[in-house]
């Protein structure tokens, strides 16, 4: 296996380091609101926001290689994020890009790219759990109107966001379930819209319960065919699914936990020489070196235009791993000053550990919980009877 760059990736490597050298401060104190749009204007100019659309559309037409090179770099450096509508550059951008019309994608796509707002995707349900195809959230046809009623859950950044990509059901006799589903585009400022915040135990209210009641959505803003939903939504999903940025940032998250090691002393010694703590370093070592090798080979199957599917539930299992075993490990690091946290004299690093520790469900649970993933490669990867 071949794991060198080209000289026309590693030259692109070359330029965005040159780029942040120029324009990241020496200290992130520095980085405050001004700093931050002068930030997002320049990046933007340089066409990495939207980095992999097609230039036709605002994007930057980067190939799959470059958007992997440029990530990895971002995330090295701890620069600020490539454009502040995270939903919509991950997931409705793309979908617009390839189902919608002319008309959607001048009205929303410019948008997207400028950080005008924040999307929100309206998939998860109360009763559905992980099974997004079994979803109850229903609209029926008036006209060139669709009327919605239902409830959506778990909806991350539904209670700040002022559009939503949303599933729901148009068809109830469907010969499969996938099937009969639609994808519209809501105004979340639209009459029968109720939005309440979910306070999670960290503190932020990141999620929030969304109700529909005969909320009205013009046909124009259907997105896609009508009961084709399914097949929008996967598409948008498959973007980038390599991980190859989230390793990156396991990799930082892991180095900070070393560091708290080296410097938090346990038992009359540095607790990074702890025989104890350093086997469980070394296993968060070597599951981010698989998710990593997993990757890659992630990429090889999106550089050959091959489709990705159940395999990349085995680095989201990695990842739920580790994101609780962060937290927990630093934790016990820190022996008794793990209880004070943010705003505590006593707090280590004033209490990020602590956070860490509280914040995870947020990432092992969005997008299929640990149990769902297993389930996932025991039927579809091993050939196992279903659970």
């Amino acid at each position: 296996m071949d794991f060198d760059f080209g000289a026309e990736e590693q030259a692109f490597r070359v330029e965005i380091r040159a780029f942040l050298k120029e324009h990241l401060p020496k200290t992130a104190n520095k980085r405050d609101p001004e700093f931050l749009k002068v930030w997002l204007q320049k990046v933007r100019a340089k066409g990495w926001v939207g980095f992999s659309w097609p230039k036709e559309y605002g994007g930057g037409g980067g190939s799959i290689m470059q958007q992997v090179i440029l990530k990895q770099e971002m995330t090295q450096h701890n620069a600020p994020p490539l454009g502040t509508c995270m939903m919509g550059l991950q997931w409705v951008g793309p979908g617009i890009i390839k189902y919608g019309t002319e008309q959607q994608k001048k009205r929303f796509l410019p948008e997207i790219l400028d950080s005008k707002y924040q999307w929100c995707t309206g998939y998860s349900e109360p009763g559905c759990g992980s099974d997004l195809a079994a979803l109850q959230c229903k609209a029926t046809r008036e006209g060139d109107t669709y009327v919605v009623n239902g409830q959506k859950i778990w909806t991350t950044m539904g209670a700040v966001a002022d559009w939503m990509i949303l599933l729901v059901r148009t068809a109830w006799d469907p010969a499969h379930k996938h099937d009969g589903i639609t994808c519209l585009l809501v105004n979340m400022k639209s009459a029968g819209v109720e939005v309440r915040p979910i306070k999670t135990m960290a503190g932020p209210a990141m999620f929030a319960e969304v109700f529909f009641n005969d909320v009205r959505v013009p046909e124009n803003q259907r997105l896609g065919a009508d009961g084709k939903g399914w097949e929008v939504t996967l598409s948008a999903l498959a973007n980038e699914r390599s991980g190859i940025s989230e390793i990156n940032a396991l990799v930082q998250r892991l180095a900070k936990v070393k560091e708290l090691a080296q410097q938090t002393e346990r038992q009359g010694r540095a607790a990074s020489q702890d025989p104890y703590i350093r086997r469980r370093i070394a296993r968060c070592d070597t599951l981010i070196e698989a998710m990593r090798l997993n990757g890659l080979r992630y990429l090889t199957k999106q550089l050959r235009a091959e489709p990705l599917s159940s395999e990349t539930s085995v680095n989201k299992l990695h990842r739920a791993t580790l994101e609780i075993e962060f937290g927990e490990l630093a934790l016990e690091i820190q022996g008794p000053a793990s209880q004070y946290v943010k705003g505590a004299p006593e707090a280590v690093q004033d209490g990020y550990w602590q956070f860490v520790s509280l914040v995870w469900p947020e990432t092992v649970i969005g997008g299929g919980t640990p149990n769902i993933q297993k389930n996932i490669i025991a039927e579809r990867i091993l050939g196992l009877p279903k659970d």
